[in-house]
């Protein structure tokens, strides 16, 4: 949705924002994002108002590259004592930075571009906030409001282009609006399901005088998210939990979001009832505890994909039954019955009927149902859930996340990534690009904490991982921060690494380089039989497999921008090589990891097909009737 804020009138106050950090309170039922400052009123320019605002709402750090139409906004942006401003060298990159940054710290991402191309170039990371719930909020220039709709230099409806892809667009032409709007944008950005908003702001209202004060009143017509359940509906999906004799939790990325892990672990282990975190979850309930069976899915372990098959009852906690994890949603945990809890209304039952909706904040609905649960088990009994665990164990034990060493001589990637995840542990942040990398750093790395892994997850955003790591690094300065990217996405968006490098944001880059677009070329392989049209990248070897000259060669293209570069062929080669990068603090380091390009992603449900249909490897199903 969207609107003009000249014209938009005064309204009600939304509900409150899930926020743990102090906010002001404006009227009895709306708290501010931010820390509750109180600012007389003061005679500024509407760039000044913007940056007073960002001021106001507790940013720290933006991200963001100045242009015409911003430039006024840039101005009183050097006079901020509180604000850091990292100047990227693409827009995309700001975006995914902002990404990061709220990945990582919970907050909202702030990302600054001009109009016209740089508003533009925000496209991608705007909609990839939007499908992964990224509170994240793009402050865009626009030209002079009196020649909007003349075809002016620059000129492009962003604010019309984003609609489909933002929790909402604004378009300020009057600099009086500003504090308001900045202040809704923030509240929208981290109420509710997060999500990404932007403010386009005319070049006239920028350089217009007007009046600054703090805290502002807001508006918004009709926008109250619900954050407690229905008490009616949480008693019932207790009783359902007591009744199921094969139910399996299933964890999407709203637990994250919603600051609900802890409060999960405790429903988990009342419950008693296996987990399967999906991959925008990983990490919410650690891989360590043995009711973990992993990522169910496409790529899912065989024991999570096997259990939501084979369910009987499904606790859906902020998750949206996405394609990736249901295969052929007609098949897809036939007899189960459906608990899903989740803060977006629009989500209940689009995709799967849910027996027992319950709309609300996580962070209020699970502690709830942890005591409904443990209520209706004291006086009706726990259910019997031997059986149900020896199968599952069975299918972990039988079919564990494993490779098959490439039969080239060459690294498995595998290997590399597994490699990484011990050597940094689970205090580290791994950050993923998109593709075969991408699954394997969720398969084999270790995640033991909410917020440790980042990754396009809905979009599948080619070159996110770079920009996003420098995003999660300026968030999170005191931790290592490993970007797992492959040949391909880094190709997209390394332009960063400038960035990185002349600020002082140390990130550590793998690049697991196959010479190819590795997960284009593996459905080639098994889907097209192995024609590989336009998948080889000749960063390593040529289409044959023969070694080449890389273009480009990584290490060089690290050292010519600032960073450190390494180069690892050899697998008896890989912890001395990753000891050696984390042992540089001082800059990015990339390191260019030559792997196998034959090496698979398995296990894999094919597109379009069952999960029952899972192959652990080409052409090999699991046996389910030995499981029985």
């Amino acid at each position: 949705m969207s609107r003009t804020a000249a014209t938009s009138p005064a309204a009600p106050p939304a509900s409150s924002p899930e926020r743990s950090r102090p906010s002001h309170t404006t009227t009895a039922d709306h708290r501010l994002y931010g820390p509750g400052l109180s600012v007389e009123p003061v005679e500024v320019t509407g760039s000044e108002s913007i940056i007073r605002s960002l001021e106001a709402l507790g940013v720290t750090d933006v991200f963001g590259l100045p242009g015409g139409a911003i430039l006024p906004t840039y101005d009183p942006l050097m006079d901020s004592s509180t604000i850091n401003h990292v100047l990227v060298r693409h827009e995309q990159g700001a975006g995914h930075a902002a990404q990061g940054y709220a990945m990582v710290t919970g907050e909202v991402g702030v990302c600054l571009a001009t109009s016209g191309p740089g508003a533009t170039n925000l496209v991608t990371a705007l909609a990839d906030a939007h499908m992964d719930s990224v509170p994240m909020v793009a402050i865009t220039g626009q030209v002079n409001a009196a020649v909007i709709g003349t075809d002016a230099f620059q000129e492009a409806d962003i604010v019309g282009i984003s609609a489909p892809i933002t929790k909402h667009s604004f378009l300020v032409t009057d600099a009086e609006t500003i504090p308001q709007v900045m202040a809704e944008a923030f509240h929208l950005a981290s109420s509710g399901r997060p999500g990404p908003v932007l403010v386009d702001i005319t070049k006239s209202a920028q350089a217009a005088k007007t009046t600054f004060s703090w805290p502002p009143e807001i508006g918004l017509t009709g926008y109250r998210p619900v954050t407690r359940g229905h008490a009616k509906q949480v008693r019932e999906a207790a009783k359902l939990i007591q009744q199921a004799r094969r139910p399996v939790f299933y964890l999407g990325g709203g637990v994250v979001k919603a600051e609900a892990s802890e409060e999960f672990r405790a429903l988990a282990e009342a419950a008693g009832a296996p987990v399967a975190t999906t991959l925008m979850a990983r990490g919410a309930f650690p891989d360590s505890h043995e009711q973990n069976l992993g990522m169910p899915g496409m790529h899912g372990t065989v024991a999570a994909v096997a259990a939501l098959q084979r369910a009987d009852l499904l606790i859906t906690l902020g998750a949206r039954f996405d394609d990736r994890v249901t295969g052929a949603l007609d098949s897809f945990a036939p007899d189960a019955k459906v608990i899903h809890a989740d803060v977006d209304p629009a989500e209940i039952s689009k995709n799967r009927l849910a027996d027992v909706p319950i709309v609300g904040s996580l962070k209020e609905i699970v502690p709830e149902l942890t005591t409904a649960v443990t209520d209706v088990f004291e006086r009706e009994g726990r259910p019997e859930l031997e059986s149900w665990w020896r199968q599952l164990d069975r299918m972990r034990t039988t079919y564990p996340l494993g490779w098959t060493e490439p039969e080239d001589g060459m690294t498995a990637p595998q290997q590399v990534i597994r490699r990484i995840g011990e050597a940094a542990g689970p205090e580290a942040v791994y950050v993923a690009g998109v593709g075969q990398h991408q699954m394997w750093a969720s398969q084999f790395i270790g995640f033991e904490r909410p917020r440790q892994w980042l990754n396009s997850g809905g979009l599948g955003t080619m070159g996110y991982s770079v920009p996003a790591a420098m995003g999660a690094q300026v968030g999170q300065p005191d931790r290592v921060v490993w970007a797992i990217d492959g040949d391909g996405c880094f190709q997209m968006t390394n332009q960063e690494l400038a960035t990185c490098a002349i600020n002082g944001i140390p990130i550590k880059v793998a690049v697991i380089n196959n010479s190819s677009l590795g997960m284009v070329r593996q459905w080639q392989t098994l889907f097209y039989e192995s024609r590989y049209s336009n998948t080889d990248l000749n960063t390593a070897m040529d289409r044959h497999g023969d070694q080449v000259v890389p273009i480009p060669d990584f290490v060089k293209l690290a050292e010519a921008y600032g960073c450190a570069g390494l180069r690892c062929e050899r697998e008896e080669d890989l912890d001395a090589t990753i000891a050696e990068a984390m042992a540089i603090t001082d800059r990015p380091v990339v390191v260019d990891f030559r792997v196998s390009r034959d090496s698979m992603v398995w296990p894999m449900v094919p597109a379009g097909v069952s999960n029952s249909d899972i192959q652990v490897a080409r052409d090999l199903t699991p046996d389910w009737d030995e499981e029985e």
